[in-house]
């Protein structure tokens, strides 16, 4: 089976690559290798993939011609699209990279496959969509009208887009919506990252609304096995979009999160706490019953899995 990654290079897209290509699947990964962060790290995830059963086009998702062309001529079975400007932060700064990338970029890939026969394409969407519901934990059946920041807006913007292109055009499409993912390779604007960097170095690290902001921390090997099992669970109606919530099932703070860094790096951080940043949102606590019925079971607690951080952290910088 030929899968299409897209945002191969990227945090997410690299993992998936990697497993996928470790069960057998045929992987060709599209990446533009922008330099949002750095090309050097991924770069460096994608000397991980080289190797049997993995071709690579550096591509925009944002250039139609090249993408219709890889699409016609290649017969992809199934395409997992994370190709996307992530951040909430950012689309603050940069608004007109998140509409081009995460809508043009994303109407640029239905197109292409309306035009092929792809059994199933999933595409990555956020918790960000929910905003600042105060229901919790955020069911896939909730309204998601209210989005606070830009980059949830153009993810919002996705879902329902992909929701006309199954109506119309009966595509299998699914949508997997990422809770606060974390672990080895990630991105350098993120907090794991970001705290880890500044603790070792001795400096303060920002904590935003004093830290008691609730979050479902996900490990990305959960979050690679809940996206496979999508991937392999076609949506029964093709004219509908199967949404899933792909988190775990604890609540945890933010300063939770801190002091499990700290034990595992074995130092106090010298904390300022601010106040929140606009675009933030209290808590993204998932309900994933839905997702529970296709056999995801996310297993890593949080100290395994910033212990398994920390360790590739201090590998990968020397």
């Amino acid at each position: 089976m030929n899968i299409c990654v897209t945002g191969a290079a990227g945090f997410i897209g690299f993992h998936l690559a990697k497993r996928l290509l470790k069960e057998g699947y045929a992987v060709t990964g599209i990446d533009n290798l922008n330099a949002c962060y750095g090309r050097s790290l991924k770069k460096a995830r994608l000397r991980q993939l080289t190797g049997p059963g993995f071709r690579f086009h550096k591509i925009d998702i944002c250039n139609r011609n090249k993408i219709n062309k890889i699409f016609i001529n290649n017969r992809f079975d199934r395409l997992i699209h994370l190709a996307a400007q992530a951040g909430v932060r950012y689309s603050l700064e940069a608004p007109h990279i998140y509409q081009r990338t995460n809508n043009e970029g994303f109407l640029n890939i239905l197109e292409a496959v309306r035009e092929v026969n792809i059994e199933h394409m999933v595409f990555a969407s956020s918790s960000s969509v929910y905003g600042n519901n105060v229901k919790t934990p955020f069911s896939e059946h909730d309204r998601v009208d209210n989005p606070v920041s830009l980059y949830a807006a153009t993810k919002r913007s996705s879902e329902l887009t992909a929701g006309v292109y199954a109506k119309l055009f009966n595509i299998p499409l699914s949508g997997v919506r990422y809770f606060t993912v974390y672990g080895p390779w990630g991105r350098p604007d993120m907090a794991l990252f970001k705290f880890t960097k500044l603790m070792l170095e001795g400096k303060a690290i920002e904590i935003y609304n004093k830290g008691q902001m609730v979050r479902n921390f996900t490990y990305i090997d959960d979050v690679v096995d809940g996206t496979i099992r999508v991937m392999n669970a076609p949506p029964v109606e093709k004219h509908e979009v199967a949404l899933y919530n792909i988190g775990n099932n604890r609540a945890e703070t933010v300063l939770d999160f801190v002091d499990t860094l700290e034990s595992v790096l074995g130092t106090t951080a010298r904390k300022k706490l601010v106040p929140m940043q606009p675009g933030d949102v209290l808590q993204t606590v998932a309900d994933i019953s839905k997702i529970r019925k296709l056999g995801y079971n996310p297993e890593t607690s949080m100290r395994k899995g910033i212990e398994n951080f920390v360790s590739w952290y201090k590998s990968y910088y020397r």
